[in-house]
């Protein structure tokens, strides 16, 4: 399914929120464990994670935010 229904089910919007959390606290924990690193190369690779789960976040409130507003 390649578009966001009109409506999410009670079920689909607590899996979303799920996911929303999981990606939001694994965003956190990189970004925390990315102070507690010397080496520049294991930093950049902590901080690509981070901006991957940051990114995911930011495309499930899109979802839930602008969903099937594409007409």
């Amino acid at each position: 399914m390649n578009k966001v229904p009109n409506m999410i089910s009670t079920k689909d919007l607590s899996y979303l929120k799920d996911m929303y959390e999981w990606n939001f606290n694994a965003s956190k924990l990189a970004y925390s464990f990315c102070s507690q690193v010397k080496s520049e190369n294991v930093k950049e690779m902590i901080m690509k994670v981070c901006r991957m789960h940051s990114e995911n976040c930011r495309k499930i409130k899109t979802i839930l935010t602008e969903g099937y507003n594409e007409q």
